[in-house]
């Protein structure tokens, strides 16, 4: 028996946002689609166009993106399939083989896919490339976030999971609380200094900007850039310690990519540890913010993992 809802709502509540969300055309926001028919499902806008016949409260869902599962989560809600990853704890019981395995984000497993017969699939970045090949076995959508506007892209994103889930109100009020937490964290970023964002992987050093990966410190919470970083696409820009010097940033925040993927390798701290950044401000401030690499670098995007971001943020300010 396919069991994927496990929400707090009651039969009955669940039944009447079944049946509100059906039955309804045209009401839902523009930017995440407008319902069909009563019993055809919802249509919903993503980042590779739109998908029609969405079910809504989907029985068997398998979920390509960490970010969702942890906005799931939030919402009471986990997914029947999920790809073989490095999970953080948050989200540790997905590496139980009580989920069915689909592949890898950057290679799914068709096979495997197609026979478990989901009802929905949920795609990102890694795994945009075989939204055609999916989109043959089930409806999918691509819930990816866009870096050059984070957080428009990650409400439009939640607002269609609570669409999807009957979910809608709790989206809401949680978003409303981030909104509130953002705005508490640009007044302590407004005095508090320029920040570079610096991640260290196998013994390297690459740097993020305004509109990266990690550009939430910069374009939402408003920490100043203390360097122009040219940080297209999602590995950064590469930099070296003397540019670290140069640039003399107030706070450094770091993310430890070795630690989120496991590797095993040279640790941020070690790999920090020199003349060149210990001449900065930062360091003789004590302000290198060692971030969650795993909140930060596996995660993202996700209703309860961005609290926990913004919260790193505030605290270093």
């Amino acid at each position: 028996m396919k069991t994927f809802l496990r929400t707090v709502l009651g039969s009955a509540a669940a039944g009447a946002t079944l049946l509100a969300l059906t039955a309804c055309s045209g009401e839902a926001g523009a930017s995440a689609g407008s319902s069909n028919a009563a019993g055809a499902g919802i249509t919903v806008e993503h980042a590779q166009g739109t998908t029609e016949n969405v079910p809504v409260n989907p029985e068997t869902v398998f979920v390509f993106d960490l970010g969702v599962l942890d906005t799931l989560e939030a919402l009471g809600l986990e997914a029947d399939g999920v790809p073989e990853a490095q999970y953080p704890q948050s989200l540790s019981k997905y590496a139980s083989g009580d989920y069915t395995k689909i592949g890898s984000m950057n290679e799914p497993d068709f096979e495997a896919i197609a026979a478990g017969d989901p009802d929905l699939i949920i795609i990102s970045g890694r795994t945009a490339a075989a939204y055609g090949e999916l989109s043959q076995i089930a409806p999918t959508v691509d819930l990816s976030v866009d870096p050059a506007q984070p957080m428009e892209s990650f409400t439009e994103q939640a607002t269609t999971v609570g669409r999807i889930f009957g979910q809608e109100e709790a989206v809401a009020g949680k978003l409303k609380e981030i909104d509130g937490q953002i705005e508490a964290t640009k007044a302590k970023a407004a005095g508090a200094g320029k920040g570079l964002i610096l991640l260290t992987s196998g013994g390297e050093t690459t740097a993020y900007g305004a509109g990266s990966r990690f550009g939430l410190i910069h374009d939402v919470l408003g920490v100043p850039t203390a360097a122009d970083v040219k940080s297209e696409g999602p590995h950064g820009e590469s930099v070296s310690f003397e540019f670290v010097k140069e640039t003399n940033p107030d706070l450094l925040f770091v993310v430890d990519r070795d630690t989120a993927v496991g590797t095993g390798s040279a640790a941020a701290s070690a790999v920090l540890d020199n003349e060149l950044v210990a001449s900065t401000n930062a360091a003789r401030n004590g302000k290198i913010v060692s971030l969650d690499s795993s909140a930060w670098y596996l995660v993202g995007y996700g209703l309860n993992n961005l609290p926990h971001m913004i919260g790193a943020v505030a605290d270093a300010l």
